[in-house]
């Protein structure tokens, strides 16, 4: 033991398919969050020819307490039980110590400036950009909290957000992660956005990145779940790049959240579970008028029907 604080970083490599299921697991043993990366290599967990982006890693950490070594073999366990169902989409559990300052700045070598749709540019704060006239520049350090602009789920969120009249608009953000979809509807004009988020993380980093971007009297950032209580009762657009099974729970909650002829983006789906979404969302009487897919992830566009 050393007198610096230390943390135990945990990675699982996992194929689309099961990411959501490997993600939950993580969430409930680890601490912080869960950082998702997009891997480019093409080759699967067993080395045979995979398309780009078919493969994440998931990684979580956990300090150096007396109860780190039940709650990694809680995770290891669950685990476990998961290979048995999807050996073939789940990598190995994998770990190394890292020290305090490490954890908090590891995962930035993994972001660049990066262009999605038609002006959006993503900058991590710690890069310098110059923009073009007509680019809309979104400034963040995600933390530990989802939303880089690298996963398919939030550039399909973005360029489905810049083709819709966003301006003078309310605007809700369901699973805000690091506040970029929020950020970006308020650059592109909304009159107000409600960012929300059940992760305290997620949460900190989003206020951090509408503090520094100067939008807090644009957007404000809300921990807990639908209903969102002291807000309006029905928005414009709501915005929720969440997951399959989330979206299901909670379809009567968004569905409650639209105003007449609003718009929902619904995001995070793997391409399996669309039809499952789908069908949920026709249960509460919403409408999908428009499906985009990117890398097996599927974005439905939905309208109250």
């Amino acid at each position: 033991m050393t007198s610096e604080k230390r943390w135990l970083e945990l990675s699982v490599r996992a194929h689309q398919e099961a990411a959501e299921t490997v993600a939950a697991l993580l969430h409930k043993w680890g601490e912080g969050g869960v950082a998702i990366f997009q891997e480019h290599a093409q080759e699967s967990l067993d080395h045979a020819p995979q398309p780009v982006g078919t493969r994440l890693t998931l990684t979580t950490y956990l300090p150096e307490t007396a109860a780190l070594a039940a709650r990694r073999d809680g995770l290891e366990k669950d685990l476990w039980h998961l290979h048995a169902f999807h050996g073939d989409l789940v990598g190995e559990l994998a770990t190394q110590w890292v020290a305090e300052e490490d954890w908090a700045n590891a995962w930035k070598q993994f972001y660049t400036v990066l262009h999605v749709g038609e002006r959006i540019v993503i900058r991590p704060r710690w890069q310098a950009y110059t923009p073009k006239p007509d680019e809309i520049v979104i400034a963040l350090d995600p933390g530990m909290a989802f939303g880089t602009g690298t996963h398919p789920t939030t550039q399909l969120c973005l360029e489905a957000l810049e083709g819709l009249p966003v301006a003078g608009t309310q605007v809700l953000d369901v699973g805000t992660g690091s506040a970029i979809l929020a950020i970006a509807a308020a650059k592109l004009g909304a009159a107000h956005v409600a960012a929300l988020d059940t992760d305290p993380v997620a949460v900190a980093a989003a206020r951090d990145n509408v503090a520094q971007a100067g939008l807090d009297d644009s957007i404000s950032v809300h921990q807990g779940s639908l209903p969102l209580p002291d807000s309006p009762s029905t928005y414009d657009i709501v915005l929720a790049n969440i997951t399959a099974w989330t979206l299901c729970t909670l379809a009567a909650e968004l569905r409650a959240a639209l105003a007449p002829r609003s718009r929902l983006l619904a995001c995070g789906i793997i391409d399996q579970k669309a039809d499952e979404v789908i069908a949920a969302f026709a249960a509460v009487g919403l409408e999908v008028l428009g499906r985009q897919e990117a890398s097996d992830w599927v974005l439905l566009e939905v309208g109250v029907g």
